[in-house]
C-alpha cells in the first residue's frame, strides 16, 4: 500500500514538502506490480488529473495578505507564533512578514515626504515605526519556534522510519520463517494497514525505504503461488476491490461537477494500486481495460470543465468588476460626504472587500489587472476618508477657538447689570453657540460646561435683581398713573404748558413699570399729544430736564426724523410753486402757500435748534 511521504526537514528557503517528488517515486515504486500498458496509463491519468487541479491557491493566499493592514497583519503573525506547530506555516509567516515590511516601509516614506516637503532637510529625517519593534520581536520568536519544529521533524523522522523498517521486518518473516497456523491473509491485510499509517520519513530515506517494502512484498506475493488456498483468497478479495472502484467510476461518470469527478477519480487510481494488486490473470487485464476506459471517458469531460471554468470566471469577473465601480462610486459621492457618511462607507467597503475576497479566480491574462485595480481604488477610497477626517479635525479646532471666544466674552460679562445691554448679548451668544459646528470630542464636554456655567451665573443673577426690583416697578406703576391722571386733568389756561412741563420732567425721572402694565407709556404719550395740540405747542418746545442718556437719544433720533420730514414738505411746496408763471408773494393766489412756508421753515429752525442743544449737552 502506497504510503504518504514527507520530504526531508524543510529548510529556511522551502520548508514545505516537495509533493510532485513524492509522487513520482511513489509511482515508480508502483509500477513492479504494474503490466507495461498499465504503467503507461497509470502515469498518464496521474498528470491528467493533476492538471485539473487549480494552482492558484498560493496566489490567491497572496492577494488576501495583500489587503490586511499592518495591525491585521501583525495580530495574523501573533496568531500563527502560539500555535504549537508554527513552523508548518513558514510560508505563510514569510508572506505576512514581507508585507509588514512593506507597510512600513510606505509609512516611513510618507513620513519622510512630509518632513522634507515642510522644507526639512532630508539628512535630518527621523523616524522609528511604531510597529517595527512589534515586528522584530515576532520575528525573533517565530525563528525560535522554527529551530524547535525543525527538531522535533527530524526527531519524528527518525521514529517513523525504525517502525517501517520494522514494518518490512515484519513482512520478511512473513513469508521466511511463518509459523504454522498463521493466517496469510490476514496477516498481510495488518501489515500493508500498518504501512499506511506509518509516519512520513525523510526524502532522503524514502526512496531505498519503499523501493525495500515493495521488494519483500512482491516476494510474499511469489511465495503465495506456491499456495494456492492463500493466493485464491487474496485474488478473491483484490477482485471485489477493483468492482467496487468500477463501479463507483461508474457513478462518477453522471457526476455534474467535473472537477469534483476529476478528484475522485485521481482517489480511486490510488485505491487501485495500493488495495486491488494482484488478482487473478483472467480478470487482470479484463478489470483493468474496464476501469481504464471509465477514467478516460471522464479525463473526456475535461473541455466541460475548461468551458465551465471559463463561464465561471467570467462571472466573477463581471461582479469583481461591479464591486470596483460601486467602491469608486463611494469614494466619490455627488454631495459633499460628512461623517456619517464616511462611518456608513466604511463598513460597506469592508462588506465589499469581504465579497471580492470570495469570489473565486477570473481569465488569467486581465487576473492582475483586476488585482491591480481593486488595490487602487481601495487605497484611493482610504486617501479620500483621511483627507477627509484631516480637513474636519482642522475644521473642529476652528470650531473650538470660536467656542472658546464665546466663553471668554460670557464669562467677561456674567456679573454685569446692564440688563438693557448684557440680555440681548447672552441671548446671541447661545444663538451663536448653536451654528457652530462639532469640536474635538476630547474637548466638547469641557468647553459645553465651562459655556453653561457662564451663562447660568448671569441669568441666575438677572431673576435674583429682578425679583428684588420688580417691587419698585409696582411703585413705578402708581406714580405714573398718578401723573396720568394729572396730566388729562389740564386745559389750556394760563401755566398749563408749564404744568405739562412739570408732568413730562417727573414722568422722565419714573423707572421702569412691570410689563404687564408697560401700555402705561403709549397712554401717557397719546395724553401729552393732545394737550400739546390743545395749548397749541410742539412737543419738541418742552423744556424738559432729567433725561438719561438714552432718552436723550430717543429725543434726538425723533427730531431728525422730523427735520427730514419738514425739509421733504418745504422742498415739494416750493416746487409746487414753479408750475405758476407769476410765482411771487404778490400773486394772491399764493399767498397761504408763502405763509405755509415760512410756517414750516420757523419750526424747522427751531428743531434744529433743540437737536443742536441736545448734541451740545451730549458732548458736554
Amino acid at each position: 500500500m502506497l504510503p504518504e511521504i514527507e520530504t526531508s526537514k524543510a529548510n529556511e528557503e522551502n520548508p514545505e514538502p516537495d509533493e510532485d517528488q513524492a509522487k513520482h517515486e511513489a509511482l515508480e515504486s508502483e509500477k513492479s506490480d504494474l503490466t507495461v500498458e498499465e504503467q503507461v496509463t497509470l502515469e498518464t491519468d496521474l498528470e491528467k488529473t493533476e492538471d485539473a487541479e487549480s494552482h492558484e491557491g498560493h496566489d490567491e493566499e497572496l492577494n488576501k495578505v495583500a489587503l490586511l493592514t499592518l495591525p491585521e497583519i501583525l495580530q495574523e503573525m501573533e496568531s500563527i507564533i502560539n500555535k504549537e506547530n508554527a513552523g508548518a506555516q513558514y510560508r505563510k509567516f514569510n508572506q505576512l512578514k514581507d508585507q509588514a515590511n512593506r507597510h512600513i516601509l510606505e509609512e516611513t516614506d510618507e513620513k519622510k515626504a512630509e518632513f522634507v516637503g515642510s522644507g526639512n532637510p532630508e539628512e535630518s529625517f527621523s523616524f522609528e515605526h511604531p510597529s517595527a519593534s512589534r515586528l522584530h520581536g515576532l520575528i525573533n520568536i517565530f525563528r525560535e519556534k522554527n529551530d524547535q519544529y525543525n527538531k522535533k521533524q527530524e526527531e519524528n523522522h527518525g521514529k517513523n522510519l525504525e517502525e517501517r523498517q520494522n514494518i518490512i521486518e515484519k513482512l520478511k518473516n512473513l513469508y521466511t520463517n511463518t509459523e504454522v497456523g498463521t493466517n496469510l491473509f490476514r496477516a498481510i491485510r495488518e501489515i500493508k494497514e500498518e504501512w499506511k499509517n506509518a509516519g512520513q520519513v525523510a526524502k532522503s530515506e524514502f526512496k531505498l525505504l519503499n523501493n525495500n517494502y515493495f521488494h519483500h512484498l512482491n516476494q510474499f506475493y511469489q511465495m503465495l503461488d506456491m499456495n494456492k488456498e492463500y493466493l485464491e483468497q487474496e485474488y478473491t478479495h483484490n477482485l471485489e476491490k477493483r468492482q467496487h472502484i468500477i463501479e463507483r467510476a461508474k457513478e462518477l461518470e453522471k457526476e455534474s461537477s467535473v472537477q469534483k469527478a476529476l478528484n475522485e477519480l485521481q482517489y480511486l487510481h490510488k485505491l487501485w494500486r495500493e488495495e486491488a494488486e494482484p488478482v487473478a490473470e483472467e480478470f487482470r487485464e479484463k478489470t483493468w481495460e474496464e476501469f481504464k476506459e471509465i477514467s478516460n471517458r471522464i479525463h473526456e469531460r475535461k473541455g466541460e470543465l475548461s468551458e465551465q471554468i471559463e463561464k465561471e470566471q467570467a462571472e466573477n469577473l463581471e461582479k469583481k468588476n461591479k464591486i470596483i465601480q460601486e467602491i469608486q462610486s463611494i469614494t466619490s459621492p455627488e454631495k459633499a460626504p460628512n461623517h456619517n457618511y464616511w462611518q456608513n462607507a466604511i463598513k460597506k467597503i469592508e462588506e465589499l472587500r469581504t465579497e471580492f475576497l470570495k469570489l473565486g479566480s477570473v481569465p488569467r491574462k486581465v487576473s492582475n489587472q483586476n488585482w491591480n485595480e481593486f488595490k487602487t481604488h481601495l487605497r484611493n477610497f482610504n486617501s479620500a476618508k483621511n483627507e477627509f477626517y484631516k480637513g474636519l479635525k482642522n475644521a473642529q479646532q476652528t470650531n473650538l477657538d470660536e467656542k472658546l471666544k464665546l466663553i471668554q466674552t460670557a464669562k467677561d460679562n456674567m456679573l454685569s447689570e446692564d440688563w438693557e445691554t448684557i440680555v440681548p448679548l447672552f441671548k446671541k451668544l447661545q444663538e451663536d453657540w448653536k451654528k457652530i459646528g462639532h469640536v474635538p470630542r476630547s474637548m466638547t464636554n469641557k468647553v459645553w460646561d465651562d459655556f453653561r456655567e457662564a451663562c447660568n451665573t448671569f441669568f441666575n443673577n438677572y431673576r435674583e435683581k429682578n425679583n428684588a426690583v420688580n417691587d419698585n416697578w409696582k411703585e413705578n406703576y402708581k406714580h405714573k398713573k398718578q401723573l396720568l391722571d394729572e396730566l388729562k386733568e389740564i386745559g389750556d389756561e394760563e401755566g398749563s404748558v408749564e404744568k405739562i412741563e412739570e408732568i413730562k420732567n417727573k414722568w422722565n425721572a419714573i423707572g421702569k413699570v412691570p410689563r404687564e402694565k408697560i401700555s402705561i407709556n403709549s397712554e401717557f404719550n397719546k395724553a401729552l399729544k393732545e394737550k400739546l395740540r390743545l395749548n397749541k405747542i410742539s412737543e419738541y418746545d418742552l423744556k424738559e430736564e432729567g433725561l438719561s442718556e438714552n432718552q436723550l437719544t430717543d429725543k434726538a433720533r425723533k427730531i431728525k426724523n422730523q427735520i427730514s420730514d419738514l425739509e421733504a414738505e418745504i422742498s415739494k411746496l416750493e416746487n409746487n410753486l414753479a408750475f405758476f408763471s407769476n410765482s411771487t408773494r404778490d400773486n394772491p393766489l399764493l399767498k397761504d402757500t408763502f405763509d405755509k412756508i415760512d410756517e414750516k421753515k420757523s419750526h424747522l429752525e427751531n428743531m434744529k435748534q433743540s437737536l443742536h442743544q441736545i448734541l451740545a449737552g451730549e458732548n458736554q
